[in-house]
């Protein structure tokens, strides 16, 4: 069941840091596992050390080509099938050791679908050990010599270290080892588990460079797991109660009591330096590299596996090994650790393994299975949404919240991605084909991944001791423990003189005399009083030996002493000397830093003053230059105007020109019409007249021949002669005769061309879409239009236009005419013109209104040009008049 979301508590404000600019990439690696089986079907190639290539296997859908994509990704390192874990450390987790020994935090984990190898790269197997046991044998084989006793360093239960005195620690210790509920922390001479034990060869074990001798460490271990988004702790001991019922997996009481209450979930919470930690976790100081193999083996054990069809031990839970480093330096003397908590540095590193992703549609997981993995892919998922964001933020420039708490793995660690430490990961892919949509959602996660900057950490400041503390403290023990065996002290393992001499006194006998006449007794003391003589004499010269000796010793020590002390004093006269010289410099330095002081007043008076100037430049430059661009923008608009003008004043002209010329013309046919009917009337008239007054015997003969006809009659007025290219009266012939060269547009249309009579434009260039190319090579525009009219007739339409040039360098068209061409029916029996004295006429008479009419004048008529002597009348003036007989 999952926890409920609560609501957010608002966060406080984080310490301020020192700034910092650079920044690493996430450092993403990518190791290959080996295929299961030999001839199974791969999809990974290896291309480079830094590049792989993915191919998508036969049973996949194709592209919309029919071919199949391939794609390459690039890391920063590629370990192929063939790569040690050897070298996988070395690359990978031995700079994070390194920085964990110089006081900076790392970060770890492995990433990769179900079965790709995660468990394996961390911790690895006998004889082949993975990143975890090699990062813990590397840094007991640094710090080994400079470790402090167990409990000098204590925690203080809220992430954070704690020193205590050597009777403190001797005490905890005492007291620890007296309790007999808390289990012992095993030693190096136990027999370890035979599935850890062989992990790290001899050979293979390596060590950090500039390890700080002046200081003293110890290691604390913590491992723990998230399951179900809950944290548990893998290293506490749960107390057994028989009575309690216990909970297996599925959620259902167990009624034989043959296990341990399972361990309650812990908390995150926020340290004083805003850095997370669960509380209440358990933390072993570990000693060597077996002692604390041994601690992660026991948590190891308490870790949450399942068999699934994809993995037969596959990872419910998401592990981190937790490796605490605390530091202090040594005090002045070199020999205890300084009692000052500020002082001391705690770094700690890391390890993940992240379970698996995986799709319940492969594994086919029910009830907890199912719930594991539900729970695993959403941790997962939010992992990749804090990713994506912080790249969003730091690529785009936004500032979109992080996501950390919406589980319990990215809220753990957001201090990493915030700049407490590096980050490392270990991509870990499977070749195989069944696992190639998966794995191809893994590689654009860890493309995006390297893209996330995070923030270098700053050094921890240097102590003011002198270095080299531990070194000297030694060799002054060990130099005054040589002067003492050449004197005579007291040496470990050899006894005094002193002391032989004391326990060579030979014992008094019994000293009672029973006899006055007894010669054993007195004898025998006599030679005991003597024995204790010589003794006391040999120990009086010893005595007065040792005394010379002392004494020797002493004027020697008060000779130095003098001479120290004349050195002192010379020191001190030449210290004060440096002392007067110094006060002269600082006087000095006093007067040049007023001066210094009175010449930057100076300075930015004079800054200001050239501020002034230099603002009222600009403004003055500003306004200059908005008056310049005011004045050509007038200019401008000047030209603009004047060309405008120009142009309207030469359309204007050029419409005038046409316009006059066009009224010149229409007022001379005008002109000529009206002559020609005026002179029509007068002959008729004369006709008429002389028709009826005179009488003629017979009726004229029609000449015989062509050269015996009479000239016709001509009237008064001269005559016009015909042009080559007549102009009807009330039709103008088509412009297209002229010399101009025209454009001839006809488009596609459904009427079949050529039904009726068209113009024939032998100078043109023929277009069914008017182009500015055609349109600049002519002078002259025509568009052939052709339709049905309402009597069933085609007709034409010509219309016509002329073709100029714009003042944009385009051409355009004004048109001007509009020509209409149809074919009509002959016209019925013409009207005729009655005669005053009102005679009907005969059917065969011709009559003489005839050329009076207009539709007959016009359809026989020539057309002439405005100006000629050749009257309208022309035609018909030129022959005589058919009369009746």
């Amino acid at each position: 069941m999952i926890r409920p979301t609560k609501g957010k508590t608002p966060r406080r404000p984080a310490p301020k840091k020192p700034p910092s600019n650079q920044k690493d990439p996430v450092g993403v690696y990518c190791r290959v596992r080996p295929l299961g089986v030999e001839d199974e079907e791969c999809c990974i190639e290896v291309i480079s050390n830094t590049t792989i290539q993915l191919h998508a296997p036969d049973g996949l859908k194709a592209n919309r080509n029919g071919e199949f994509k391939e794609t390459q990704y690039s890391f920063k390192k590629v370990f192929g099938i063939s790569t040690s874990q050897m070298e996988l450390f070395e690359d990978v987790a031995k700079p994070l050791v390194d920085d964990l020994i110089h006081s900076k935090n790392g970060l770890l984990f492995t990433y990769g679908v179900t079965g790709s190898g995660k468990t394996f790269t961390m911790t690895g197997s006998p004889g082949q050990g993975g990143l975890l046991p090699r990062s813990l044998d590397m840094i007991f084989n640094s710090i080994g010599p400079y470790q402090a006793k167990r409990f000098v360093f204590k925690t203080d239960d809220k992430n954070g270290m704690e020193v205590q005195t050597q009777v403190d620690a001797l005490l905890e210790r005492q007291r620890r080892e007296n309790q007999s509920s808390v289990p012992k922390t095993p030693s190096s001479k136990q027999r370890l588990d035979p599935e850890f034990a062989d992990m790290i060869n001899p050979e293979e074990a390596c060590k950090a460079e500039g390890v700080d001798e002046d200081s003293s460490y110890s290691v604390f271990v913590s491992y723990i797991e998230i399951y179900n988004n809950y944290i548990y702790d893998l290293l506490e001991e749960a107390p057994f109660e028989p009575i309690r019922p216990k909970w297996n997996g599925a959620g259902t009481p167990l009624r034989q009591n043959t296990e341990f209450i399972p361990p309650q979930s812990k908390i995150l919470r926020e340290d004083q330096n805003h850095n997370m930690y669960v509380a209440g976790c358990t933390e072993v100081e570990v000693k060597s590299t077996e002692e604390a193999f041994e601690v992660f083996w026991r948590g190891q054990k308490k870790r949450r596996i399942a068999n699934t069809q994809l993995n037969r031990e596959s990872s419910r839970s998401h592990s981190v090994f937790i490796i605490k480093l605390a530091q202090a330096p040594l005090d002045a003397d070199g020999d205890n650790i300084l009692q000052d908590k500020s002082q001391v540095n705690v770094s700690q590193l890391c390890l993940v393994d992240l379970a698996g992703s995986e799709r319940t549609s492969r594994t086919r997981a029910e009830g907890s299975r199912l719930r594991e993995a539900g729970n695993i892919n959403q941790s997962l998922m939010t992992l990749r949404t804090c990713i994506e964001v912080l790249r969003e933020n730091q690529m785009c420039g936004t500032n979109k919240m992080v996501p950390y708490r919406d589980s319990k793995v990215t809220h753990l660690f957001k201090n990493y991605f915030d700049g407490e430490g590096k980050v490392r990961m270990v991509v870990c892919v499977n070749p195989k084909a069944d696992d190639y949509e998966e794995t191809m959602l893994v590689m654009r996660f860890a493309e995006m991944t390297q893209e996330v900057e995070v923030a270098r950490p700053v050094d921890r400041p240097i102590c003011g001791f002198a270095a080299g503390r531990r070194q000297k403290n030694q060799a002054f023990k060990d130099e005054l423990s040589r002067r003492l065996e050449e004197r005579g002290g007291p040496v470990d393992g050899a006894p005094s003189v002193m002391n032989e001499l004391l326990q060579s006194f030979p014992p008094l006998p019994a000293c009672e005399l029973l006899d006055p006449h007894d010669d054993v007794t007195l004898p025998r003391i006599i030679q005991v009083l003597e024995q204790r003589q010589r003794i006391r004499h040999r120990m009086t010269e010893e005595y007065h030996k040792a005394a010379k000796m002392m004494k020797s010793m002493l004027q020697e020590l008060d000779s130095n002493l003098v001479t120290k002390d004349n050195f002192i004093h010379d020191q001190r006269g030449k210290l004060g000397e440096k002392d007067k010289i110094i006060q002269n410099q600082k006087a000095e330095m006093e007067r040049l830093e007023k001066k210094a002081k009175m010449l930057e007043y100076k300075i930015d008076i004079l800054q200001k003053t050239t501020n002034i100037y230099e603002e009222d430049k600009r403004s003055l430059q500003q306004e200059l230059e908005s008056r310049e661009q005011k004045f050509l923008r007038e200019l401008s608009e000047k030209k603009r105007m004047e060309a405008r003008m120009q142009g309207m004043v030469s359309d204007t002209k050029q419409k005038w020109e046409k316009e006059c010329e066009r009224r010149v013309n229409a007022k001379q046919l005008e002109m000529q019409n009206k002559l020609w009917v005026k002179d029509e009337k007068l002959k008729q008239l004369k006709a008429i007249v002389t028709e009826s007054k005179s009488e003629r015997p017979e009726a004229p003969q029609r000449p015989s021949r062509e050269k015996d006809r009479l000239p016709a009659k001509r009237s008064a007025s001269p005559s016009p002669v015909p042009t080559a290219a007549p102009v009807r009266p009330l039709h103008r012939r088509s412009h297209s005769a002229g010399g101009e060269r025209w454009v001839d547009h006809k488009p596609s249309s459904n009427v079949e061309l050529d039904t009726v009579m068209q113009p024939i434009l032998h100078n043109a260039i023929t277009v069914s879409t008017p182009s500015e190319k055609a349109l600049s090579k002519c002078d002259k525009y025509v568009l052939t239009h052709q339709e049905v009219a309402s009597d069933g007739e085609i007709q034409t339409k010509l219309i016509k236009g002329e073709v100029f040039k714009t003042r944009g360098g385009g051409q355009a068209v004004q048109f001007t005419d509009i020509e209409t061409l149809k074919q009509e029916l002959p016209s019925g029996p013409s009207r005729k013109r009655r005669s005053s004295e009102g005679k009907p006429a005969q059917e065969n008479e011709h009559a003489e209104g005839d050329w009076t009419d207009v539709e007959t004048r016009c359809s026989v008529a020539l057309e002439m040009r405005a100006g000629s002597n050749m009257g309208p009348g022309y035609q018909h003036h030129g022959y005589p008049k058919r009369r009746k007989p």
